[in-house]
């Protein structure tokens, strides 16, 4: 095995071109597994931390590869490994103090990997872990999603949208979501029940006494999801700013809370008027949940949606593509 690999890093904080370099291969610790990456897909999370507006939740060293989710082989294991073996394809999302997965190898921890669906290839494996864990855990854990309930999901047709409109319908619920006309089709094929053509009305004037708004979007069409929602739902937000329970049980220091208090005046005071909870997620990685996708994905109840797959040595037009806003789905790197 080589001693270096190409990774994609940044330098400083809104370096909008990442440098492709040679790195040292990363030594996995005892609980790791030592990863070839052969996909990884990008998030809106990869440009949030390139432009630095992740600064006050986590703290990287520079430089630092970027990438969030991925699909590999492992091809060596830590010493207190017991889940896996050399040769197993998984795929995972890194936790977020050890991300880096837009490079050809990666050291990750084996409770945050699992094994990759049987029935789909590595870039579309690729696809799956960050959108669908993000899913899973509001769905499931924040919002305990019930059958007949009503939700809107924002932008039905980009990468936490697609997946987000196929797990609604698979929990049994009613499921309406915003995109373009030029994506009815495609949203509508996924399972969405009423598809809202954001270019032509507004979603406030077309849906009421919902019981829960998925907000991939954030700024005003945050704040407009409350009036939608009918008493005692909740509004789940990707792209909202942290709440004080969310600063509270993350251990923030006292000053960040009383600014993540402050900054949420706006949506605390929707929350009184209209009578519906605000909760921000932050996606946790989880290996347990993962197999449950697994399961999912070779069961054919759910599956990636993918924009385009891109070579390694394309990846900047991958990350203007994606970060454009107006992708289908998902855009994987393929790393190998």
């Amino acid at each position: 095995m080589p001693h270096t690999m190409q990774a994609m890093l940044i330098n400083h904080y809104g370096q909008k071109q990442p440098d492709r370099v040679l790195v040292p291969i990363p030594t996995p610790g005892p609980s790791d597994v030592l990863v070839a990456i052969h996909a990884a897909s990008i998030n809106p999370i990869d440009f949030k931390t390139r432009d630095g507006a992740v600064r006050m939740l986590l703290k990287y060293q520079m430089p630092l590869i970027l990438g969030s989710d991925f699909a590999g082989e492992i091809v060596q294991v830590g010493s207190r490994v017991t889940r896996f073996k050399i040769g197993d394809a998984v795929y995972g999302r890194p936790r977020k103090s050890r991300i880096g997965t837009f490079a050809e190898y990666l050291a990750v921890d084996q409770a945050d990997i699992a094994q990759m669906p049987q029935n789909l290839s590595y870039p579309e494996a690729a696809a799956l872990p960050l959108v669908g864990l993000t899913t899973y855990q509001a769905f499931h854990d924040m919002l305990q999603l019930q059958p007949n309930q009503k939700i809107l999901i924002q932008a039905g047709s980009g990468g936490i949208g697609t997946f987000a409109i196929q797990l609604a319908k698979l929990m049994g619920a009613y499921a309406a979501t915003t995109t373009s006309g030029t994506n009815r089709a495609l949203v509508t094929d996924l399972g969405a029940d009423q598809v809202i053509d954001y270019h032509q009305e507004n979603f406030t004037d077309v849906l009421h006494d919902y019981d829960a708004v998925y907000d991939t979007l954030g700024g005003d069409n945050l704040l407009q999801a409350f009036k939608i929602v009918k008493p005692g739902g909740a509004v789940v937000s990707l792209s909202g700013l942290p709440d004080g329970k969310f600063a509270r049980a993350d251990g923030l220091p006292l000053w960040k809370q009383a600014l993540f208090s402050l900054a949420t005046r706006a949506i605390r005071k929707r929350e009184k008027q209209y009578h519906v909870a605000y909760r921000f997620l932050f996606m946790k990685p989880s290996g347990e949940q993962l197999a449950l996708i697994t399961q999912l994905v070779e069961a054919g109840e759910i599956r990636p949606v993918i924009d385009e797959i891109v070579p390694f040595a394309d990846f900047q037009q991958a990350m203007d593509h994606s970060e454009a806003g107006h992708a289908r789905g998902k855009i994987v790197v393929k790393m190998q």
